[in-house]
C-alpha cells in the first residue's frame, strides 16, 4: 500500500511538472492524486495507525467510548473519517482562505488603478537605472502582493517604455527573479511563506530582519550582472495609462483610487500585527482587511449614482476574477501530502534526510534546487509535514537537542526553507508560477533563459544563501 501511494504521487508530481508538454491543467492532476491516496490510505489505516498515530488514535477512542465494541478496522476507518481528514482540511483552508482574502484585495486594489501611483513615477530614460528602478519596485511590491500579480503589473509597465522584445526579456527576466526574492523575506510574500506562518513555523518579528538582506542579494547580484545587456537610453518614456483598458478608472478622482490603494496595503500589512495582538489566526486578520476595503468601496459606489452599474467594480464582481484554478491546485496538493505523512512515508523520508546529509543548510539547498524544477507548494507542504515544529520539551527530550533547535519555531531550517524555496525557483523560468506567466506574456524562450538568466540567477541564489549562512555564524 505505502509502495503504491508513493509511485501515484510521483507520477502526480511528474504530471503537474511537465503540464505544459502534456497540456493537462495541474489542478486537475493535484486534486485526483489528493482523493485517491486518501482512499488508498483509508485502507492501509490499519498497518500505517498503530506506528504513525498511535497515541492520537488512543486519545481519539477514549473520547469515543461507544466505538469500544468496534472491530479494530472499523475503528481506524473512524479514526481516519472523524479525526484525520477532519483536522488536515482545516490546517488546509486556514491557507487557502487567506489567499482567496489576500487575492480579493490585491484584484480591487489593481482594479482601481491603484498601482498606477507607483509605475506614473517612473520616469528615467537609461535603461540600466530604469532596470534597477523595475528590480526594485518589483522586490519591495512582491513582499507585499503575491508575486504574480506583482510581475503582470510591472510587466505591464515595461511594455508600454521597451519596444525592444530582447531587451524586454532581460526585463521580464529579472522581474521573476525580484519578484520572488521580494516574497522571500516577507511572511505575505509568498505561498510557501504563506504557509509556514500560518502553520506556525516561522513568525514576522524573527523572518523579516532574517531573510531581508540574504533575499536582496539574491536580487542583487543577478541585476549587477544583467545590466551589462542594455545600453543606451530608451527613445521616449510613457506613463503607463491603464484607463485606456477601464473605463471605472476614468470616473473615480484621484483621491478615490488612492485611499482604495492605501487602505488595501494597509489591511496587508495589518495581518501580522492583528495576529500578534489578538493571537487569532493570520486568515481572520485578512478578512477583516477586506471587510473594512469592501465596506469602503460600496461607500464609495453609493455616492456615484451617475455611473452605471455594470462599471461598478464591486467586490462581488472581483472575486470572479480571482484564480480559483489555483486555489483548487493548493487543496489537492495539500490533501495528498497530509495523506503521505499520515502513512508515515514522510517520516521515512525525512529520517532519510537526516542520516544520509544531516545538515539543515544542504537539505534546504536540495529543496531549493528542486523547486527550480517543480512546483514549491508541494516541496513546503512535503518538509512542513516531514519536520514537525520542535518544542522546548521535545528539545530537552531529544538525543540531539542542539540539532533539534534548528526545527523550533523560527529555527534555522524554517527560516532557510523559506528563502530556498522562494528564490530557488527562479534558476529556471518554469520554476515559479511568476516565471511561468512571465514566459507566456513576452513568449520568453525557455533555452534563452536557461543560457542567459539562470547562472545569473544561480549566482544570487548561491550568494544569497552564503549570506544567510554567514549571519547566522556571525549572529547565531
Amino acid at each position: 500500500m505505502l509502495t503504491a501511494m508513493t509511485l501515484i504521487f510521483l507520477a502526480g508530481y511528474l504530471a503537474i511538472a511537465l503540464e505544459h508538454p502534456l497540456k493537462m491543467n495541474k489542478a486537475g492532476t493535484a486534486l485526483l492524486t489528493g482523493t485517491i491516496l486518501w482512499v488508498i490510505y483509508t485502507f492501509a489505516a490499519p498497518e500505517c495507525i498503530p506506528t504513525v498515530s498511535a497515541d492520537a488514535f488512543k486519545l481519539f477512542l477514549t473520547t469515543r467510548p461507544e466505538l469500544a465494541e468496534l472491530s479494530f478496522i472499523q475503528q481506524c476507518n473512524h479514526f481516519v473519517v472523524e479525526h484525520q481528514i477532519l483536522e488536515s482540511i482545516g490546517e488546509i483552508c486556514e491557507t487557502l482562505i487567506f489567499l482567496i482574502g489576500a487575492m480579493i484585495t490585491v484584484e480591487l486594489v489593481d482594479a482601481h488603478g491603484g498601482f498606477l501611483f507607483v509605475t506614473n513615477r517612473i520616469t528615467t530614460k537609461n535603461k540600466r537605472k530604469l532596470l534597477w528602478i523595475i528590480a526594485t519596485i518589483t522586490f519591495f511590491m512582491s513582499s507585499v502582493l503575491d508575486n504574480l500579480t506583482t510581475s503582470i503589473v510591472m510587466i505591464m509597465v515595461i511594455r508600454k517604455l521597451i519596444a525592444n522584445y530582447k531587451e524586454r526579456w532581460v526585463f521580464g527576466s529579472i522581474i521573476v527573479i525580484a519578484a520572488n526574492s521580494g516574497g522571500a523575506w516577507s511572511p505575505i510574500g509568498d505561498v510557501t511563506t504563506i504557509m509556514l506562518w500560518v502553520r506556525g513555523n516561522i513568525s514576522t518579528s524573527s523572518t523579516i530582519p532574517h531573510l531581508f538582506l540574504p533575499s536582496l542579494i539574491s536580487a542583487f547580484i543577478p541585476v549587477l550582472i544583467a545590466q551589462r545587456f542594455l545600453h543606451g537610453n530608451l527613445s521616449q518614456i510613457r506613463a503607463t495609462d491603464l484607463a485606456e483598458e477601464n473605463e471605472i478608472i476614468k470616473e473615480l478622482k484621484t483621491k478615490e483610487r488612492l485611499s482604495i490603494l492605501i487602505i488595501g496595503v494597509a489591511c496587508l500589512l495589518f495581518v501580522p500585527v492583528f495576529k500578534t495582538i489578538t493571537h487569532l489566526p493570520p486568515f481572520v486578520g485578512i478578512l477583516f482587511g477586506l471587510g473594512v476595503l469592501w465596506f469602503f468601496t460600496e461607500m464609495m459606489y453609493r455616492r456615484k449614482e451617475r455611473i452605471h452599474e455594470d462599471l461598478k467594480l464591486r467586490v462581488t464582481k472581483i472575486v470572479q476574477r480571482i484564480d480559483g484554478t489555483t486555489l483548487l491546485f493548493f487543496l489537492g496538493i495539500l490533501l495528498a501530502v497530509d495523506a503521505l505523512r499520515y502513512a508515515g512515508i514522510l517520516d521515512m523520508v525525512s529520517e532519510g534526510l537526516d542520516k544520509y546529509v544531516g545538515n539543515v543548510y544542504a537539505v534546504n539547498m536540495i529543496i531549493g534546487t528542486l523547486s527550480a524544477i517543480v512546483d514549491n507548494v508541494p516541496l513546503v507542504a512535503g518538509a512542513i509535514a516531514m519536520y514537525p515544529v520542535a518544542t522546548d520539551a521535545m528539545v530537552l527530550a531529544s538525543s540531539n537537542p542542539e540539532y533539534l533547535t534548528h526545527f523550533t519555531q523560527d529555527g534555522i531550517f524554517w527560516q532557510f526553507l523559506a528563502y530556498c524555496a522562494g528564490v530557488g525557483g527562479s534558476m529556471l523560468i518554469i520554476g515559479s508560477a511568476a516565471g511561468v506567466v512571465v514566459m507566456g506574456l513576452e513568449r520568453i524562450n525557455f533555452l534563452w533563459y536557461l543560457r542567459v538568466i539562470t547562472p545569473m540567477a544561480v549566482a544570487g541564489y548561491l550568494a544569497g544563501a552564503g549570506v544567510y549562512i554567514i549571519q547566522n555564524s556571525i549572529f547565531p
